[in-house]
């Protein structure tokens, strides 16, 4: 337990630490320590409001480049042992992809019990928005195939994820034909990407097709 100080007769009555921490703080607050980077700013310690005015990102690019700090990558799921165990169906959200016409709910697992219902989010990567990279996987021809037009897309061409947590917008800027036994498709790097996959070609599961995009807006 803490003592508590009693000042005697004649002594003041704050804690003798009162000037040191009075000094400590007076100290921080006029701490400013400012390092101008090609794409931001990075502030450390209390600004008139017009200095934080300007030195607020207004972009997920210069969010990133102002941190000193990345945030740590998720870990995804190794890919199911048993694609076919009953588990759970749970929506997470929303998958919009206008240039082939897509619009469905989006489901977390990459179970065949789950994507037999519409797209699933890879289980431990990143979460719509979200630091790293978000993989989503879905069926090509059959189940209603969600993907089947997905050798279409462009870079440029915009893929759009809703959750609880908001509206995340995401433009294609490559693809990729890869084996099944690619899971590298998974990996976690630095940024908020997105990674789409589906079987190649329609009606076979010999090749994956892969897109992939980076996140430009979020609402």
């Amino acid at each position: 337990m803490g003592r508590t100080y009693s000042p005697l007769a004649g002594e003041p009555t704050t804690s003798p630490m009162g000037g040191v921490w009075s000094w400590l703080r007076g100290a921080m607050g006029a701490l400013l320590v400012a390092a101008a980077t090609g794409s931001g700013l990075v502030v450390f310690g209390p600004q008139p409001m017009h200095l934080a005015a300007e030195a607020r990102p207004t972009s997920f690019a210069s969010i990133d480049a102002v941190s000193t700090l990345e945030p740590p990558l998720p870990h995804p799921s190794p890919p199911p042992a048993d694609p076919h165990a009953a588990v759970a169906v749970v929506s997470v959200g929303e998958i919009s992809i206008p240039d082939i016409g897509l619009q469905s709910p989006l489901y977390e697992g990459i179970w065949e019990t789950v994507i037999d219902v519409g797209p699933g989010h890879w289980p431990g990567t990143a979460a719509p928005g979200g630091w790293g990279n978000t993989v989503i996987a879905a069926h090509r021809v059959s189940h209603g195939g969600p993907f089947r037009r997905i050798a279409e897309l462009r870079p440029g061409d915009v893929i759009v994820l809703t959750s609880t947590s908001g509206t995340f917008t995401y433009e294609v800027t490559g693809t990729d034909v890869v084996t099944p036994a690619a899971v590298s498709i998974a990996d976690q790097h630095p940024g908020r990407t997105i990674t789409l996959f589906a079987c190649h070609p329609p009606g076979s599961a010999e090749y994956r097709y892969v897109v992939t995009g980076e996140l430009v807006a979020a609402s």
